[in-house]
């Protein structure tokens, strides 16, 4: 053991040892219990960021401490691969995106083993592998067989410069979020997955997830969004159809004066023929669809519409009602059709008042009469139906009963139960993707690719320039193929799949990596899922983490799985953030672009502005390179700052200074171990307890206490990943440590017990491993131990060690603090109470006054009343 800690020769040495020794390789073993703890998987963008630090951080510490514990881990690593962001730096730095993605893996890769992460990279995957998605192209033939993948016609956003769909969240202000192109509204044929059918179990299944953050599950509760009401029809005025819509509030069905559609509706240009609207009908439809979707959902957007020039009739009322076009309807939810009641919805008030449509009032609130002329929002709470024939002064809440059995008995409407949740569209028009594997023929139709052609291969002898779409579809080699039932002509999908699909299932293809004959064992799968502990941002709250749950199911239904759920717990990480620094000549300043002592630009000298602290971004370059933080302080020194400066749900603040002084302390602990090490002999040790002085043995005693607390404190804090108040007992043993030897110095020296003192230190070494592996590794066998500590079991505390020998009870007179005595931790509570009363501080307030009674609450207080 060296003298200077040197992190670099430590963590290289470590890492090399880890490495030969296949420390981290795991398979199944009944005789233990399993432990699967995973980190949602990075896409490759060539670098690693300080996110991933803290996240891979967090789940390294759980794996390498539940293995310590016992337990049989599962920790691995692989590759979001595929997507659109390849694509774009491919075109941007004028290569192929494989050669781009597989460069970026090896870096990515590379960086993280020097943090000292504990994956079993034998199991390393990449999605864009053909031993992947080859597999994931069999179950979507699987889904296909079973009906829950079809294709049909959608409204789709479309970015006319990425030549793709884009999901509702990759819309930003109308814009696409990658190249900032206006998107449009298209009508394409899409492949879906049918994930409405399992719309009811994702609901049900959501109070089974009580390791899970509730946050993320009412999240996912809204998004899945079910709502029991009715479906209604109202008849079109002058034709035999009619606009059927989707209500949760039939109780205000008398209070309905006009219809609102999509402007995606299919009887939007239909109700508009003839009427003189059309012009103003198709200018509209041509307006919102480019409008952001997302905005239009949360009606964030001004409430804007057109008069189709038609009318439906009331089907209770008989009232002729106007039907407008609406932004705020989404053609996706419900019916796409909506009745309107301005006194009692606000989007429909707003709406009412903007076009001058009638008001009507059939919810009364108690004790008060609404008018709608003087009305100025909607009144949305529970009151008594007027204005509603026959249900007039039933209770809102059991009108809506009564008036959905009377529109079922008159055969004008049901009830229904919807979903907000739609189907999931997978459709790609891009090239960096899994391929569809699906084949038409014009006398077969659709036809699956034979599982024994399979995979179907994306080609990469293609010239890639991110023009004019994906380059698949003039790909004649590709494209052209025989049909395999009829063996005529036919030509191949040439969409790909949307890349979440091959993060739904990534987590079940890590127990079985290497499997040639399908995605994975069964048994194997069986053994290690669900995943025990899954770590990831909040931002996947919704998407993800709703398709991966939809894809256990689908599995499950499928034969692959026998399990409901993927993750048992979820831990959703907070972000990693630092101050923005600007130029008013160059812009955002990277760090190292800043002198900080003289608040300048270093590359024209000007005063820079400080901006508030956020989310680290490229952007904005408030970044740190964790290279940089490695190569300076070492791995253990990254880790154990990103645990330590804040609980791990919360945002981290980037702090200079905190790593510093993780850096010290590390230091701190290596040196003590080294002149613990060369000082004193870690096999000796000078007698009993008995036999020390009175003050050696109570400083023997509170060392001996504080080391089986720290052990108790730690683990606790681990199991409930409270890791920076962990990392803290550490640190605070560390300290009694430095008071123990502090106090047997020069002549005293001779009481120091050695045993004690190496037990204490292995307790700050063994505490450490899980934060900071390589030195605790080394600081193990600097004290004679056999390594690595991976291999060695977690210490137990000692419930007899931590019994308090003494405790400070405080003193009240009559409520008012008036002592404090120390008391043996056994002591009787008469005892207590007399001790208390023949306190000199507390006889200042009771002598000659009558003592009317003396309260005692064990081991805190006592309060005495007196007269």
């Amino acid at each position: 053991m060296e003298e200077r800690y040197n992190p670099g020769s430590v963590e290289t040495g470590w890492q090399e040892r880890w490495e030969k020794e296949g420390l981290f390789k795991v398979s199944e073993d009944n005789e233990k219990e399993k432990y699967y703890v995973l980190e949602m998987f990075p896409y490759p963008s060539g670098k690693i960021h300080m996110g991933h630090v803290r996240n891979y951080t967090i789940g390294d510490t759980v794996a390498r401490y539940k293995r310590m514990r016992g337990f049989n881990v599962l920790h691995p690593m692989g590759w979001d691969a595929f997507g659109m962001p390849a694509e774009n730096a491919a075109i941007q730095h004028k290569t192929h995106p494989a050669k781009w993605t597989y460069e970026n893996i090896d870096n990515m890769r590379s960086q993280l083993k020097k943090m000292g992460l504990s994956y079993d990279w034998d199991r390393e995957v990449a999605t864009c592998g053909p031993e992947y998605y080859r597999w994931e192209q069999k179950v979507f033939i699987d889904m296909l067989k079973k009906g829950l993948a079809y294709k049909k016609n959608s409204s789709v956003n479309w970015c006319p410069s990425c030549q793709t769909v884009l999901a509702n969240e990759q819309v930003e202000g109308g814009l696409c979020w990658r190249c900032d192109s206006v998107v449009v509204q298209k009508e394409l044929s899409q492949w879906f997955f049918r994930t409405t059918s399992y719309a009811e179990e994702l609901l049900a299944d959501l109070e089974k997830l009580t390791g899970w953050p509730e946050k993320v599950v009412t999240m996912q509760r809204n998004w899945i969004g079910k709502s029991i009401g009715c479906e209604i029809d109202f008849h079109i005025d002058g034709s035999n159809k009619a606009v059927r819509v989707f209500t949760t509030r039939q109780d205000t069905l008398f209070g309905a004066t006009f219809i609102s559609l999509a402007p995606e509706h299919p009887l939007a240009m239909e109700l508009a023929h003839r009427t003189g609207h059309e012009w103003q009908v198709e200018e509209f439809i041509e307006k919102v669809k480019k409008e952001d979707r997302a905005e239009r959902a949360e009606g964030q957007l001004p409430k804007e519409g057109v008069f189709t020039g038609a009318y439906c009739l009331n089907p209770v009322t008989g009232w002729k009602m106007p039907v407008y076009l609406a932004n705020f309807v989404l053609f996706e939810y419900g019916t796409g059709a909506v009745m309107a009641v301005p006194a009692h919805d606000q989007r429909d008030f707003e709406f009412a008042k903007a076009y001058n449509l009638p008001i009507r009032v059939v919810i009364q609130p108690k004790g008060q009469e609404l008018h709608p002329e003087t009305m100025t929002e909607a009144y949305v709470d529970e009151g008594v139906l007027v204005n509603s024939g026959d249900f007039n002064g039933l209770p809102n809440s059991e009108a809506k009963l009564k008036i959905a059995d009377y529109l079922e008995f008159k055969g004008i409407g049901k009830k229904t139960v919807n979903f907000r949740l739609r189907d999931w569209g997978i459709s790609r028009q891009r090239y960096w993707g899994a391929p569809v594997p699906v084949i038409y023929c014009e006398k077969c139709g659709v036809v699956p690719v034979p599982e024994k052609d399979l995979p179907v291969e994306l080609p990469l002898d293609v010239k890639f320039t991110g023009e004019r779409g994906s380059p698949l579809a003039d790909l004649e080699s590709f494209v052209k193929v025989k049909c395999p039932e009829c063996g005529g002509d036919a030509r191949r999908e040439t969409d790909t799949m949307d890349t979440f699909v091959e993060s739904s299932w990534y987590f079940a293809r890590y127990t079985d990596p290497k499997n040639d004959k399908g995605p994975f064992d069964k048994d194997k799968a069986g053994y290690w899922l669900p995943v025990d502990q899954y770590i990831g941002g909040v931002e996947h709250a919704i998407l993800h983490l709703l398709y991966s749950r939809f894809f256990t199911k689908a599995l499950r239904d499928l034969g692959y799985l026998s399990i409901d759920e993927p993750f048992k717990n979820l831990l959703t990480q907070g972000m990693v953030c630092k101050e923005t620094v600007k130029c008013p000549e160059h812009g955002w300043l990277f760090p190292e672009e800043v002198d900080v002592s003289g608040n300048k630009c270093h590359k024209c000298g000007n005063k820079v502005e400080w901006g508030r602290v956020e989310k680290m971004s490229k952007s904005k370059k408030n970044v740190i390179d964790p290279d940089h933080l490695i190569n300076q302080y070492g791995a253990d020194t990254a880790r154990l700052f990103s645990l330590f400066a804040a609980p791990p749900e919360r945002d981290l603040e980037w702090s200079e200074q905190g790593v510093e002084g993780a850096f010290r302390f590390l230091n701190r602990v290596w040196r003590m171990v080294y002149e613990v090490k060369t000082q004193w002999s870690v096999a000796g040790g000078q007698g009993s307890e008995s036999e020390l002085p009175e003050f050696s043995a109570k400083m023997l005693r509170a060392l001996k206490k504080k080391t089986h607390e720290t052990i108790k404190k730690v683990t606790e804090d681990i199991d409930r990943f409270h890791f920076n108040t962990a990392i803290s007992a550490i640190m605070e043993l560390v300290n009694a440590i430095q008071l123990y030897l502090n106090g047997h110095t020069g002549e005293n020296e001779k009481f120091i017990n050695v045993p004690a003192l190496k037990s204490a230190l292995e307790a700050v070494i063994v505490s450490l491993a899980p934060f900071a592996p390589h030195i605790a590794d080394e600081l193990w066998e600097g004290l004679g131990n056999r390594g690595p500590l991976l291999n060695n079991r977690w210490p137990e505390y000692d419930p007899s060690a931590i019994i308090e020998d003494e405790v400070l009870i405080v003193v009240q007179v009559n409520g008012k603090l008036r002592g404090r005595i120390s008391v043996p931790a056994d002591s009787t509570e008469e005892f207590v109470k007399s001790a208390a009363l023949e306190d000199e501080k507390v006889r200042e307030f009771t002598v000659g006054k009558e003592i009317k009674k003396v309260v005692l609450v064990p081991k805190k207080l006592v309060n005495v009343v007196v007269g």
